[in-house]
């Protein structure tokens, strides 16, 4: 959190929200929405949208590589055409129908440093447990962070801010294994004729002599898809019948150029349990905000959305009043009881001036409301008003029918 002197400064920045520095809404509420997109978009090959998905905000990005990282193990399958060729692609459906684990390095042109995933499924071939490391050039905001997903919960190190904040996500799961479901190697490789059929893409396979070269599976966009100058190459051990890269290419200048690199390594290499836990790796003075334990912000009730965030917003302010900084944290995204203070000890808040009316928050990927708020304090013996124009106020992750102010981590 910010030093108490710059208080006023830091209230305004983090209440107002920018859509680069919002924590577990930018990480986790995206995902379902990512999920169904992916759902929806089943007709179209999954790997034109690896990067798109995976990159898009921090959990979003962990639940969004876990998914496609499964649908393109399941579904690499949906080349097994019937031209001659050597290549017997049904091996590798049974091949990827038996992976248990991952490693995934994905690589950005320009930059040096990957992101990585950790993937562990069950003998179901459910996701079991998640690890992801996210460099600090991938949210320079934020700085490098480490994720975890394990039983129903995500845990997440900003090691830059100092916070491990915990979530709980019972959905994530049955998310990602309704996305493979929707890429069953039958199904997709059903798609992917009909998409042939119809001229979308131009599906190519090389399967060089020396079976110490990888086996390229080339697909080729059509200039008329509604994403023109799409390739994508997936590199396939000859011998494991096992994707071991992706590539991406984009048409630019008449020419293909590659942006990205995906790979993946350790097939069912059993993973060290310690990868999926980050206890041993935070500092002891890292601030804790955890969100299972807890029931954070302002439960609803028979409220209107616009009447709940006026009443968190009100609440709020009247418990630092009180220097009730747990029941302060509770509507503030659960921020523990020793930050509240440290932040707002310095000052008193002498009355609220006035609270509301809510809007529709400027940035509607927030889904949240703005709450403008004139709260009149002292502080270093001087008397003034707050004027906070976009309190942002909404719902809990996970927590129906809860309500917050956000920003606070």
């Amino acid at each position: 959190m910010r030093p108490a002197d710059n208080l006023e400064e830091a209230i305004k920045k983090d209440l107002n929200f920018a859509a680069g520095a919002e924590l577990h809404d930018r990480m986790l509420s995206d995902v379902l929405n990512a999920q169904e997109k992916s759902r929806k978009e089943c007709s179209a090959v999954v790997w034109p949208n690896l990067r798109r998905h995976i990159m898009k905000s921090p959990i979003t990005k962990l639940a969004a590589a876990a998914a496609i990282i499964v649908a393109v193990a399941l579904s690499i399958s949906v080349w097994n055409r019937t031209t001659p060729t050597a290549y017997a692609l049904e091996q590798t459906v049974e091949a990827n129908h038996t992976v248990r684990s991952l490693h995934v390095r994905d690589f950005k042109s320009g930059q040096d440093e990957p992101k990585e995933f950790w993937l562990q499924f069950d003998d179901r071939g459910q996701v079991k447990s998640v690890r992801a490391y996210m460099p600090e050039w991938e949210s320079p905001r934020d700085g490098a962070k480490l994720i975890v997903w394990q039983d129903g919960k995500a845990k997440v190190w900003f090691k830059k801010r100092n916070t491990l904040v915990t979530v709980r996500d019972e959905r994530l799961a049955q998310q990602m294994l309704g996305l493979a479901l929707q890429v069953d190697p039958r199904l997709a490789m059903e798609r992917l004729y009909e998409q042939e059929k119809q001229g979308k893409v131009k599906v190519e396979i090389d399967e060089p002599s020396d079976s110490a070269k990888p086996i390229a599976v080339t697909a080729t966009f059509a200039p008329e898809d509604p994403r023109p100058g799409r390739r994508i190459v997936l590199l396939v051990d000859q011998t494991t019948r096992l994707i071991t890269a992706i590539q991406i290419y984009h048409l630019k200048d008449n020419e293909y150029q590659k942006v990205g690199v995906t790979e993946i390594h350790d097939y069912n290499q059993a993973i060290d349990p310690g990868v999926f836990t980050l206890d041993d790796e935070v500092p002891a003075d890292v601030m804790r905000v955890d969100q299972t334990t807890q029931e954070v912000g302002l439960a609803q009730g028979e409220l209107s959305d616009d009447e709940v965030a006026v009443e968190v917003a009100r609440q709020f302010f009247t418990a630092l009043m009180a220097e009730d900084y747990a029941a302060a944290g509770q509507l503030f995204e659960g921020v523990p009881v020793e930050k509240m203070r440290e932040m707002f000890g310095p000052i008193k808040i002498l009355r609220i001036v006035s609270v509301g009316p809510a809007a529709p928050h400027p940035i509607p990927e927030t889904r949240g409301l703005v709450v403008p708020c004139t709260i009149e304090i002292q502080k270093d013996g001087q008397t003034s008003e707050w004027k906070l124009d976009r309190l942002g106020v909404r719902q809990v992750y996970n927590q129906p029918g809860r309500w917050t102010i956000f920003g606070g981590i």
